[in-house]
């Protein structure tokens, strides 16, 4: 609708909107602007507020390991039981330091698979060296360990990176922009991500709904540049966009 483009242009260049705004510049009725507006949030162009709209944070802010691993702990293991599936033995596959990727490790050790498993992440290598898992290979990826994330990051990392190839790749991000580009809150890990990307035969993106909310400052890559998507539990208007990109999109779970 040609309203609700206008409102999103707006929007873009004033960083907020108010619903009187809308009502006097496009003659619309309260409802009418408050109904643009929420469907504006429901694509994730708006981030509604009390008497208005603000564009959806870019944020900065990073969450560590401990508190992104109880969160959405349902969709990362149906998403987790996607990706396992996926896998035949004696593949090698990069797992990132999302806590997604945790929760496909724990899969991983759980099915006791045949693979080897490259990655940056310290839980990730826990969960895989804490358990006798003897089809499991691991290769530690080291550099530089930043405490929240509990990950390996910094030149020595992107460098063991380009020393080995995968057939897959498992990763998750901090969001999806509306245009279809990867972002993380930390330059460091996203050069990680992006090295891995490089180095993988296939590469699978794994997203929960809260994943197209949400935005970090550092570009990882374009969506199109991983094989394919798997996103779980997100209303079909909110992938819209990502079927736009033209990337290969599978919605599991609710």
């Amino acid at each position: 609708m040609a309203r609700r483009s206008a409102i999103a242009d707006l929007l873009r260049d004033a960083g907020a909107i108010t619903v009187t705004e809308v009502e006097s510049r496009f003659g619309v009725s309260p409802m009418t602007a408050r109904r643009d507006l929420a469907e504006l949030e429901r694509q994730g162009i708006a981030r509604r507020t009390h008497g208005g709209a603000v564009l959806p944070s870019i944020s900065a802010q990073e969450d560590s390991f401990a508190q992104r691993v109880e969160v959405a702990t349902e969709a990362k293991m149906t998403l987790a039981d996607e990706a396992v599936q996926l896998l035949s033995a004696r593949e090698t596959i990069f797992l990132d330091s999302s806590s997604t990727a945790y929760f496909v490790a724990r899969r991983i050790v759980e099915e006791g698979l045949g693979v080897t498993v490259i990655t940056n992440s310290l839980p990730v290598m826990e969960a895989i060296a804490s358990r006798e898992t003897p089809n499991v290979n691991l290769i530690g990826i080291g550099g530089t360990l930043r405490p929240l994330t509990r990950s390996y990051v910094g030149p020595y990392a992107v460098h063991t990176v380009l020393g080995h190839f995968a057939d897959k790749m498992f990763l998750s991000v901090k969001g999806v922009t509306r245009d279809g580009v990867m972002t993380d809150a930390d330059e460091l890990e996203a050069e990680v991500k992006r090295a891995m990307i490089a180095q993988s035969e296939e590469s699978v993106l794994l997203l929960d709904d809260s994943k197209l909310g949400a935005r970090g400052q550092n570009a990882i890559a374009r969506v199109t540049e991983v094989s394919s998507v798997l996103a779980h539990g997100a209303p079909a208007a909110a992938l819209e966009p990502l079927r736009a990109t033209g990337v290969k999109l599978r919605v599991v779970g609710g």
